[in-house]
């Protein structure tokens, strides 16, 4: 018996070192990609029909990078060698994402935050601030917007967007007999829309990131975060979504189900049935403040202030320091002549590292709230620290899916994914078209999956090589990269399946379905219009400045031709 399995043990060994320096051996991605060919499509396309089937970002994506890791180790018709080979592989990678320095404090960043995050609301900061925007609430205009307002403040995660803003807002909504199913859309269009643009988010780490490793594919310096503050004005739909909010809410113009669901609203009787508020109740426990607790503002002004302004003291001083420490250049000599100036401001942002800077802010701003609930003895050092702690613990799944995606990212790029794409769909697709195509694609993964995290990691690494071969002008890569970003963030808004479409379901307690159907009308109204008035004149080179105006307009056109106005009770 002991023989056999020394027999065996032998045979493997035989076989992982047979394949060893396949494994070792750096290949060129333009070699892999003409070697495998439409093999190249095998990881993203595993990873997105298997988060369509089992709806796990996760599982989709560590599947996905062990087909493409069973491809790069596969020598000859040595496939149980390969195999092996492969789990070595994705262990390799998984250890050297984390190890990056970059990416190691854009986990810590996130994780940081979720502990502010987890503070704030256990002071009663969150909830002291809804409370005192809710009394401003008057009609129902009034009250729609300080909820939308509310939703913009709660910028940094969708999640505690979701959670603090329903609780506090549907009373006052149903005083005001504004439908729950009217409530859960703004809640909704101000949760995911405002962290994907937010620079201080929960978000930020991901997006960076994919678009640095993007344009590092390309062989283009240029760094994540300065891409990233040039995506804002190409991210039409989070725009549009917020300025709609604004626009139906000031004329109290609706159209389709919304419609007759506000109309219901208006003339029921104010004690309506709240079945589906109690589950909302429990959801929300996590962020109640401690027991005993005097609400104050200040509990979320001052840490969240802290966040703020040392991130923007992070960034700028990163940047300086880059700058100046580098070879001499045009850039340089704007900030030893006039360092605080618009332009040199801008260029210290777009030079910074955004990773270390995001990490140094949300560590200060950790030890101001944790110095603030000591001192105002809310909590004890100690109890402070553990409920630092357990706001990570809600966000360890980010920090699970950034090395999954990053570990993707790694094996698409190695088997020459973008290389074989570009070669196929070069002369094919249309450049005017392309951003409209990459948004599209991007919303059908995300409503289908029910996320958006694992729709910007799989179609990141694919859409900027894409780009970058059809059109060179980095303006162009960069409306095709807030295409992969604001496609996401669409599609997510939509799905039944997504975490902030239940969450703010249950926050406004509401009737999921109901959410569902009523909201996805305004979406989709939305989407045609970034699609008709935003995407396709971006990608004929027509200016910001022009097209996003130009868009406002049609929105708010599309608006009063639709809609028609329901009275306030």
């Amino acid at each position: 018996m002991k023989r056999s399995y020394k027999v065996l043990l032998l045979t493997m060994l035989v076989f992982i070192f047979s394949t060893s320096v396949v494994f070792a051996a750096e290949v060129e991605p333009a070699v892999n990609a003409n070697k495998f060919g439409l093999w190249t499509l095998l990881p993203p396309l595993v990873a997105i029909i298997l988060a369509f089937i089992t709806k796990n970002v996760v599982i989709s994506l560590f599947i996905g990078i062990l087909s493409g890791s069973f491809l790069i180790s596969l020598a000859g018709h040595n496939v149980f060698g390969a195999f092996i080979q492969a789990f070595l592989d994705f262990v390799n990678r998984a250890l050297n994402s984390l190890a990056d320095p970059w990416n190691a404090g854009i986990v810590l960043q996130v994780l940081a935050i979720g502990g502010v995050i987890n503070l704030v609301a256990k002071m009663g900061g969150a909830k002291a601030i809804a409370e005192a925007l809710a009394k401003k609430a008057k009609t129902v205009k009034s009250t729609q917007m300080t909820t939308w307002l509310l939703g913009l403040c709660v910028f940094f995660d969708d999640y505690a967007n979701s959670l603090i803003v329903g609780p506090i807002m549907r009373p006052v909504a149903d005083k005001m007999k504004i439908s729950r199913e009217r409530l859960a859309f703004i809640i909704d269009a101000t949760a995911a829309p405002v962290a994907g643009l937010a620079i201080i988010s929960t978000w930020i780490g991901l997006e960076v990131s994919l678009i640095g490793e993007g344009f590092s594919s390309i062989g283009v310096e240029a760094s994540g975060f300065g891409v990233f503050l040039q995506t804002i004005p190409y991210r039409f739909y989070n725009i549009l979504i917020l300025a709609f909010i604004v626009i139906t809410a000031l004329t109290l113009k609706e159209f389709g189900p919304m419609r007759k669901a506000e109309i219901a609203a208006r003339n029921r009787d104010k004690n309506i049935k709240d079945e589906v508020a109690v589950e909302a109740t429990a959801q929300m426990d996590e962020l109640e403040p401690k027991e005993g607790v005097k609400l104050s503002i200040w509990n979320a002004i001052i840490p969240i202030g802290a966040l703020i302004i040392s991130a923007l003291v992070a960034f700028y001083y990163s940047g300086y320091s880059a700058i100046i420490g580098g070879d001499p250049s045009a850039t340089q000599e704007i900030m030893i002549n006039s360092p605080f100036s618009f332009k040199g401001i801008m260029e210290a942002f777009a030079a910074s590292d955004a990773s270390v800077a995001l990490f140094q802010s949300a560590l200060f701003a950790s030890i101001v709230a944790i110095l603030m609930g000591v001192c105002k003895k809310i909590f004890t050092l100690s109890e402070a620290i553990e409920v630092w702690v357990d706001g990570m613990k809600g966000l360890i799944i980010t920090g699970v899916i950034l090395i999954l995606a990053w570990s993707l990212g790694s094996v698409i790029k190695e088997l020459g994914t973008a290389y074989y794409l570009v070669e196929v769909l070069k002369g094919a697709i249309p450049a005017f078209l392309l951003p409209s195509l990459i948004f599209i694609l991007g919303a059908v993964i995300s409503f289908s999956t029910g996320t958006a995290y694992g729709t910007m990691s799989i179609l990141m690494p694919l859409a900027i090589p894409l780009a970058y071969s059809i059109n060179p002008d980095m303006s162009f890569v960069v409306v095709c990269t807030s295409a992969v970003l604001t496609g996401a963030i669409f599609g997510d808004h939509c799905s039944p399946i997504s975490d902030t479409t239940i969450l703010s379901s249950m926050g406004a307690g509401c009737n999921h379905i109901e959410h569902v159907k009523t909201q996805i009308w305004y979406s989709l109204f939305v989407a045609a219009v970034t699609i008709l008035f935003g995407y396709i004149p971006s990608g004929f080179g027509v200016p910001i400045y022009i097209v996003l105006p130009i868009s406002l307009i049609a929105l708010y056109v599309g608006v009063q031709i639709f809609g028609k106005k329901v009275e306030e009770a």
